[in-house]
């Protein structure tokens, strides 16, 4: 049984059509003087905190609708629609969102009467979108059904499989936009449903289809998410893309290096809609960035962070926080779904390798204590693609790192990863808290101060993204701890509530007595006093 959030704060007011909070956040700034003094100086900063209780009817329409991925989500959405249940070798077996935080995870609000921790799922802190109500559409170069889709990824249980097939088969991706020059050659087999023309032309048809899924479905919000192949890194020189004006005109040119991710991501801004890049390669280059700001239309990115790389988030904080210095890190995988049959393109494999690479950057520089100035870990990622393995990606790491007095620690993993498995709940989290987003907005609790919405660059998605992508001067966060408590501690502000600080200070001091506790005396041993002199 669901249980209901009532909080009972002055600081906050549930109206028929918001959530206000009134919210104290507190920062700190350090200024570094010339001689080496740091200067900390805390704040206080009074604000106003709106949400939106009303949640729009939400479409998701996928590029690369047809792939292990989208086919595993579009199978998922119709199984827990109908909580479905089906037979395994270890029993029975029930549709779930396990991997989902929105749908499987909890925030500690406190404690009870009875001093217990008390949690309360994710998403019953505020209002979010339903994943039961989630209208799915999508494009692909494949023109196969998504129950053949389905089928052909060879992810799910055959017998969940034969549940979902008739409903999936019903579903046809639209023609997609495939340029070979982006994406490995192995592809040309899959692309008979693409859409033809100039790169304009291509343009103009994505946003009709948007405008034409909108029309039939009747949703209020859409948002586009790209789960496609990876493509090559594109050029980024000035006269191409570096402005939004730049762009506009080499898509009207008709120039090669606009890459069909970039326009996916024009026209979704162009239609007011979210734009979320779940591949490595560099779709928003500067022009993309700019248009969305012109458009005040929100974007994220980029690459889907699902097994290997979330553990390495975890493991690298906890080895550099615990003042263990790690010199080394060599990640090999390989898998055998169409992602690694793609990934097997050297370009496309450069893509994939520096959005792996780059996770660690902000741990290492937290400590200059372990790390001088430009020090940085060995780290080598390698991907191999070994057909027999299918979507369950193999991945093995080694940590080796410098402890005390020149000794060493290595620690050696091996972590089978259902690919399609961790990434469709993940698509899932980062359509619903995009979504929320839009519902929430924040002002300075001052007269003539406006109520203003997230920077377009949704950097709260950080969790759930292997190479962030953050507003500019922004600084990039890959611990996974530090990102999960953004996400959490949001949350908690729109009804009012303090962050998290893990302090339990009620439990560690007896703050109910206020006399002076009587001072313990130690008994002499071996003619030393309890102050440490002898007798």
């Amino acid at each position: 049984m669901a249980s209901t959030l009532v909080v009972s704060s002055p600081n906050v007011k549930y109206t028929e059509d918001f959530i206000e909070a009134s919210y104290e956040y507190s920062s700190t700034t350090v200024n570094r003087l010339s001689d080496g003094t740091l200067k900390v100086e805390p704040q206080v900063t009074s604000l106003k905190i709106q949400t939106e209780r009303k949640v729009p009817r939400l479409g998701l329409m996928l590029v690369g609708w047809g792939g292990n991925n989208g086919s595993t989500l579009t199978a998922a959405l119709e199984a827990n629609r109908r909580h479905l249940v089906w037979r395994t070798k270890d029993g029975k077996q029930e549709a779930n969102w396990f991997g989902s935080i929105t749908q499987s995870s909890t925030i500690l609000l406190g404690t009870d009467q009875y001093g217990q921790d008390t949690y309360i799922p994710m998403n019953q802190i505020i209002p979010m979108v339903n994943p039961d109500d989630i209208v799915i559409d999508g494009w692909d170069i494949s023109s196969m059904n998504l129950g053949d889709a389905m089928k052909r990824a060879k992810v799910l249980d055959v017998a969940l499989q034969d549940q979902v097939y008739k409903q999936l088969c019903l579903l046809k991706p639209r023609p997609a936009i495939y340029d070979p020059d982006f994406i490995a050659a192995n592809q040309s087999e899959r692309a008979d449903n693409v859409i033809e023309g100039t790169r304009y032309e291509q343009y103009q048809r994505v946003r009709q289809d948007i405008r034409d899924f909108k029309h039939s479905t009747g949703v209020e919000e859409v948002i586009v998410l790209w789960t496609a192949n990876t493509e090559r890194f594109c050029d980024v020189t000035q006269g191409l893309n570096s402005t939004a004006d730049e762009l506009e005109r080499s898509v009207k040119a008709n120039r090669s290096e606009i890459s069909p991710s970039t326009i996916f991501a024009m026209a979704s801004i162009a239609e007011g809609c979210t734009y979320i890049n779940g591949s490595p390669q560099n779709t928003f280059v500067p022009g993309v960035l700019e248009l969305a700001e012109r458009h005040g239309v929100f974007i994220a990115g980029d690459d889907f962070k699902s097994g290997q790389t979330k553990l390495k988030s975890v493991l690298v904080d906890f080895l550099v926080g615990a003042g263990i210095k790690p010199v080394s890190i060599v990640s090999y995988n390989h898998l055998g779904n169409n992602d690694g049959y793609n990934l097997s393109a050297p370009k496309q494999f450069r893509s994939k390798e520096i959005s792996k690479s780059n996770v660690v950057d902000d741990m290492v520089s937290s400590n200059s204590i372990l790390y001088g100035e430009g020090e940085h870990p060995d780290h080598t990622v390698v991907i191999k693609y070994v057909p027999y393995v299918g979507d369950s990606k193999r991945a093995m790491d080694e940590y080796t790192s410098q402890i005390m007095m020149g000794g060493h620690n290595t620690l050696v993993i091996h972590n089978t990863c259902e690919d399609s498995l961790l990434a469709a709940p993940l698509i899932l989290d980062l359509v619903i808290l995009a979504e929320l987003c839009s519902r929430i907005k924040v002002k300075k609790d001052e007269p003539n101060a406006h109520f203003v919405p997230f920077r377009n660059v949704l950097s709260l998605l950080s969790y759930l993204c292997k190479a962030p992508l953050v507003p500019h001067g922004t600084p990039v966060i890959n611990s996974l701890f530090r990102q999960r408590a953004a996400i959490e501690n949001i949350l908690r502000a729109c009804v009012a509530l303090p962050p998290n600080s893990h302090m339990s200070l009620e439990h560690r001091f007896d703050l109910e007595n206020n006399a002076e506790p009587p001072r313990k005396k130690l008994k002499a041993t071996n003619g030393i006093t309890n102050n440490g002199t002898k007798n």
